[in-house]
């Protein structure tokens, strides 16, 4: 176990100033990357998530830069934290394209899909990906066309490793937030659908790749949100829809039918 599992905080991020706040977002950022699940999940990010709201404009850039340049380390817990903590940034407001950068490069390459581990704990790249895509998708003025074509990308990479965590619920989740963008056209809402479709007509006999199952699961689950409605934090108790329904929902159907040919 990390050793840091036992440091002490002292105070909040709001009583320091000059060199001790910079102190106390350096603690922050390498707890962030600790091996140390107690330390990382259940005290870092549960920190950073009510420190951020209230970092000052500089800060919370600041740490968003550290968080891009994590998408590099070595360490998986480190890489699949950051766009967890990123997407925190997002939803305070701040955003910047060198970040979604760093972002684009890692996310579909990440080897390393593991929801969690016995010793490191949750890491869950692809769901913290998936909520990364969610909150960039309600930030001001962002084209979410490359947002449906990065998920693509993921979904679509060749893994060994079959999704066991609801990931594919996380990236359903993301996925009809986005659709609810409301600069989408109606052709837009079904387009992002044709690499896939491509990628199914490849299918051969014989066991289906994870790759495969990930990508069906998770159009399931999306029918399922397009069709009924899904809610965000945003929304409490009340059901959001996506911008095209009727666009979204045939061309998933159409795009599920290729390996579902009992389908109606």
């Amino acid at each position: 176990m990390d050793t840091s599992a036992s440091r002490t905080y002292v105070g909040d991020i709001g009583t320091l100033s000059g060199a001790a706040r910079t102190e106390a977002l350096d603690t922050l950022v390498e707890d962030l990357r600790s091996p140390d699940p107690v330390v990382r999940d259940e005290q870092a990010y549960v920190r950073a998530a009510r420190w951020i709201p209230v970092l000052d404009a500089a800060d919370r850039l600041r740490l968003g830069d550290r968080m891009a340049a994590s998408f590099t380390d070595p360490a998986v817990q480190a890489r699949a934290f950051a766009p967890l903590v990123l997407a925190r940034i997002v939803e305070a407001g701040a955003w910047r394209p060198r970040w979604w950068s760093a972002f684009a490069d890692w996310y579909p390459a990440e080897t390393d899909l593991r929801g969690h581990d016995p010793a490191l704990g949750w890491l869950h790249a692809v769901a913290h990906g998936a909520d990364l895509l969610a909150a960039v998708s309600h930030h001001p003025g962002q084209d979410p066309v490359p947002l449906l074509e990065l998920a693509v990308a993921r979904l679509l990479t060749p893994t060994g490793h079959l999704f066991d965590a609801q990931e594919d619920d996380r990236l359903a989740h993301a996925l009809a937030q986005i659709l609810s963008h409301p600069g989408l056209t109606a052709a837009q809402s079904a387009r992002w659908l044709d690499p896939v479709s491509e990628a199914f007509r490849t299918g051969e006999p014989g066991p289906v790749p994870a790759w495969a199952s990930n990508t069906m699961r998770t159009l399931r689950m999306l029918y399922v949100l397009t069709d009924r409605g899904f809610r965000t934090k945003d929304t409490g108790a009340g059901i959001r829809t996506v911008t095209h329904r009727t666009s979204a929902l045939d061309a998933l159907a159409g795009t599920l039918a290729i390996v579902a040919p009992y389908s109606a």
